[in-house]
């Protein structure tokens, strides 16, 4: 059972053990109840220290979590709520704010993997235990991929950005016959298209290495760590994806998008830059200022027959070729059994 939810389950009964107006409890109670607390969940015989349950009160009684509980020691060796009608579940906010407490959790809940977010773990599962017994149910989903390689990464990555850290990756490409061994300057971590990269120095060179491809990493402390300082907002401003040149100014790229799509491109651009050029009753033609890669090709190809590319030529050219060999593709297919 992971220490935040023996920290959840300590509070619980300590709550319980402060509010009983029947009975009083010492320091050495309030002990072996969360002992036993513990073993009721775990199956297993599990020692809760004095000085864990002197600071599970310490932290009740501070606004760390929200709870500021009134807990007072009287007779100088018994523990209660000043406040008989006091508990921790006690929380004063409508249905609504409920509602939107709830979808707030479940929504950080999603970003789990990320070390930033282990700090408000308690803070998580205090809501979450209080708004769960309201019944409410989350009405907001993120897109997100649960057997997505990787994620396991995010941690260590993150806190070596953070860290200044320089990383030994074992790194196997899909196009790599074996794995290699890279020694990088982590600077950004980047989430496309449900996958997640990492944006690294390497031998002098910006990279995109997907956390799906790393094998193994580990710190190394052999190398000084080159900070690039980069801004995401700056370097990612001239791409659709994370693919960056540091060598390719942005083109105005013009593309024309039938009637029918028309409105699902304006109201969800392919880039920030994205502005209206002309338009008619058959569609309308968009203009974005971006760097040409492989990210935007493929968004490019996924309107299928609904877009066509006019400005630059090279990249019309490109895609006129790749829905060329796509046909050609269909006119040899041969599906056994298929007449």
């Amino acid at each position: 059972m992971s220490s935040n939810k023996n920290a959840l389950i300590r509070y619980k009964t300590l709550d319980k053990c402060l509010k009983n107006k029947y009975r009083k409890y010492t320091l050495e109670d309030l002990i072996d109840e969360c002992s036993e607390a513990l073993f009721e969940f775990e199956g297993k015989e599990s020692y809760v220290s004095k000085r864990t349950i002197q600071l599970d009160l310490q932290n009740m009684r501070s606004e760390k979590f929200g709870y500021e509980a009134p807990i007072e020691v009287y007779e100088r060796k018994y523990y209660r709520y000043s406040d008989p009608d006091y508990s921790i579940h006690n929380i004063s906010v409508n249905e609504s704010d409920l509602k939107a407490m709830n979808n707030a959790v479940q929504i950080l809940k999603q970003f789990k993997d990320f070390s930033m977010f282990k700090e408000m773990n308690g803070v998580i599962q205090k809501l979450e235990d209080s708004i769960h017994s309201t019944n409410q149910k989350s009405i907001i989903h993120l897109d997100k991929n649960e057997q997505l390689k990787g994620l396991e990464h995010i941690d260590i990555l993150y806190e070596s950005i953070a860290n200044k850290k320089v990383l030994k990756i074992l790194y196997k490409s899909f196009t790599a016959r074996e794995s290699n061994l890279y020694i990088v300057h982590p600077q950004l971590l980047k989430e496309y298209n449900n996958r997640w990269f990492l944006i690294c120095l390497y031998k002098r060179k910006m990279y995109n290495l997907a956390l799906d491809r790393m094998e193994s990493i580990e710190v190394t402390e052999n190398h000084a760590y080159i900070d690039k300082e980069l801004d995401g907002d700056e370097y990612f401003k001239d791409i659709v994806g994370v693919t960056v040149s540091e060598s390719m100014a942005p083109r105005n790229v013009i593309f024309f998008v039938d009637a029918a799509n028309s409105p699902y491109v304006k109201t969800k651009p392919l880039h920030k830059s994205q502005k209206v050029i002309d338009e008619t009753k058959e569609g309308t033609l968009f203009k974005i200022c971006v760097q040409i890669n492989f990210e935007l090709e493929r968004q490019l190809l996924g309107f299928g027959d609904s877009l066509i590319v006019h400005k630059p030529r090279k990249l019309r050219l490109r895609i006129e070729e790749k829905f060329k060999m796509g046909y050609k593709n269909y006119q040899n297919l041969a599906i056994p059994g298929d007449h």
